[in-house]
């Protein structure tokens, strides 16, 4: 009896997953609502993105003449505007001829936070770098000090003041925040119950509340002669303000983490704090990685309400700089979009710090 073939069915070819195609076909045509939503947004851009960039570029005024910029007003953006106004939108009212000063101090600043989301510099000599930078930050801007002119916190301004506000409120919130989740979770009556009512009573008014009262209503209860700087108690109300939402992510964050490590670590003999310190808070930060990455972008854009308290940060030194200024008032639109490049930058940068972040803990989970 003679044995027959019969011959296997041929497979389909893999199909590619790498490369702009696959891409594509995957991230903007996956399924018939991602592929309708695709199609939309293309036909909107093809119906205005042109005349956005006849606006924007092809019409558009570059140079610092008032006159021409009046006579393209409609068809065409005043880009000149920003260069007539940049160093007052960028330092706000600090004086002109110093404007080096927190030139250089932003720039330590802003050296000092890449260093430290730079993982191999994450060791103790960080720490000496924060208080150096700080120091010299502050030594800078204020002056008084290696023949700098004195310069009073009410002068200061622009983007330095943005950045300040808000590295050193994210700083002071976060260990802050972290007390605080624990305390809502601790056993003792007092401490959870102080904890539950400072979260409870800032969450319940607006930051500009919190900023009205930290400028104009407590220096009313200071006893007679003794003054605290507006900076100041700006800086401790968003800091307060800040540290109750992020412990409320926080708190999220523990509770996630189950009993049976707690148990575990004290079975062994491990204290409470060595077993926050430990076990759990390592944990349950890595949980809420987003959560926190969230009020820290919150916390960059809220110093723009810093401006009730005539302190003009960045938005509040762009309406400064044009509305004082007949000539240029008329191009407000082109200083705001300019300043929203500049929030977009940062709060882009931090949302991809955060993604690096989230997915090195996702290679440590998956050893």
């Amino acid at each position: 009896m003679s044995a027959s073939f019969d011959p296997i069915t041929p497979r389909p070819a893999p199909i590619k997953t790498e490369g702009l195609v696959p891409w594509i076909r995957t991230n903007l045509f996956a399924d018939w609502k991602s592929a309708l939503t695709t199609v939309i947004i293309i036909a909107l851009a093809v119906i205005y993105l042109p005349a956005l960039i006849n606006w924007a570029v092809l019409q558009a005024v570059f140079s610092t003449d008032a006159d021409a910029c009046q006579a393209a007003r409609g068809t065409g953006a005043c880009w000149g505007a920003i260069a007539e106004k940049y160093r007052l939108v960028i330092f706000g009212r600090y004086p002109y001829a110093e404007q080096w000063r927190p030139l250089v101090a932003t720039s330590l600043m802003l050296g000092l936070l890449v260093a430290s989301c730079t993982r191999p510099l994450w060791n103790k000599w960080l720490v000496v770098l924060w208080v150096v930078v700080l120091a010299a930050f502050f030594v800078l801007m204020r002056g008084g000090w290696f023949g700098l002119t004195e310069v009073t916190t009410d002068q200061w301004g622009g983007l330095p003041l943005t950045i300040m506000l808000a590295t050193l409120s994210i700083v002071f919130a976060f260990p802050l925040a972290v007390l605080v989740a624990l305390g809502r979770r601790s056993d003792l009556p007092a401490i959870r119950t102080f904890c539950t009512i400072y979260v409870e009573l800032v969450r319940g008014v607006p930051l500009i509340s919190v900023l009205f009262m930290a400028s104009f209503m407590f220096p009313l209860f200071m006893p007679q002669g003794v003054t605290i700087d507006v900076l100041l108690r700006v800086l401790v109300g968003i800091t307060l303000f800040a540290a109750a939402y992020m412990a409320e992510v926080i708190r999220g964050g523990l509770q996630a983490i189950p009993n049976g490590q707690v148990e575990a670590a004290q079975s062994l003999g491990m204290s409470y704090w060595q077993t926050q310190g430990k076990i759990v808070l390592p944990q349950a930060l890595a949980l809420v990685v987003p959560g926190i990455m969230n009020n820290f972008i919150s916390i960059f854009k809220d110093t723009s309400l810093v401006t009730i308290v005539s302190l003009y940060e960045l938005t509040g030194s762009t309406g400064l700089a044009f509305n004082s200024d007949a000539d240029w008032r008329p191009f407000k639109i082109e200083a705001y979009l300019f300043i929203t490049a500049i929030y977009f930058v940062f709060c882009f940068a931090m949302s991809r710090y955060s993604l690096w972040i989230e997915k090195q803990l996702n290679r440590s989970k998956t050893r």
